[in-house]
């Protein structure tokens, strides 16, 4: 065990309790009944360590590791997709910084944003081919004018933290989506109050009937739905029942 250890970074203790939890037996022993690990529990430990990588619970892993290819293949390809969409996010925020040091550093101008800037930093949904809709279905509001007058002052830097933000909600749905959690359940509940709480600070004051709307478009507008499905298939629906359900429980 202890040259298992020492050639895969992961701790005798850690390696213990995969054992005590049946997630990684080794399925020899030596004479001195000391664990011995075959190449196939090696590769089970690399799936381990793959899981565990992603943020899966260990409670998860195991199901993960048991279950029929096909299923595996569907979870992973999921995360694959999320990470391709955080790179991307990530390689565009590291070419924002170096833009705004060496313009901070007389080596360049700093550009106004350009087409591409804007779509890469809406994540591919690109606010102009839908504004003359917008325009004609919530121009006369208050929201849509204080919306547009707040992100009229938003600097690529606040654009990212807004982004960041909406990235850690997702990330709030779909982990309560893959534990199971009921989008009425209160866990569920929390979530779409930071989710208001996060559209009334960026952009405008959203009371629980605004919340209710939004969700209902989240459904039944498919370019809605497609966009956040993109993240995990049913992810629209799952938010859009939680939302709505805290939207009911402030009306009550």
């Amino acid at each position: 065990m202890g040259e298992v250890a020492a050639l895969t970074g992961v701790s005798v203790r850690t390696l213990h309790h995969y054992d005590e939890i049946g997630l990684l037996r080794p399925a020899e022993r030596s004479d001195g009944n000391y664990r011995l690990y075959t190449p196939d529990d090696l590769a089970r430990l690399r799936r381990v360590l793959t899981w565990r990588s992603l943020g899966v619970p260990l409670t998860q892993v195991a199901g993960l590791l048991d279950a029929p290819p096909d299923l595996e293949r569907d979870a992973l390809h999921a995360h694959a997709t999320r990470l391709r969409d955080d790179l991307r996010r990530t390689q565009h925020t590291l070419r924002q910084v170096q833009a705004r040091l060496d313009a901070l550093n007389g080596r360049a101008e700093e550009s106004r944003m350009n087409n591409e800037d804007i779509r890469a930093a809406f994540d591919g949904f690109d606010p102009a081919r839908y504004e003359a809709e917008v325009q004609e279905r919530w121009g006369d509001t208050d929201a849509y004018r204080q919306s547009a007058a707040r992100t009229a002052r938003y600097t690529p830097a606040d654009r990212q933290r807004i982004r960041a933000e909406m990235d850690a909600l997702t990330a709030g749905y779909v982990d309560l989506m893959d534990a199971g959690v009921p989008p009425a359940d209160g866990r569920a509940q929390a979530v779409a109050a930071r989710h208001r709480a996060h559209i009334s600070g960026a952009y405008y004051d959203a009371s629980p009937q605004m919340m209710r709307g939004l969700a209902q478009m989240w459904v039944a507008d498919e370019r809605f739905t497609q966009s956040i499905d993109r993240t995990r298939p049913g992810l629209a629906a799952y938010q859009s029942a939680a939302v709505t359900a805290w939207a009911d429980a402030q009306d009550g």
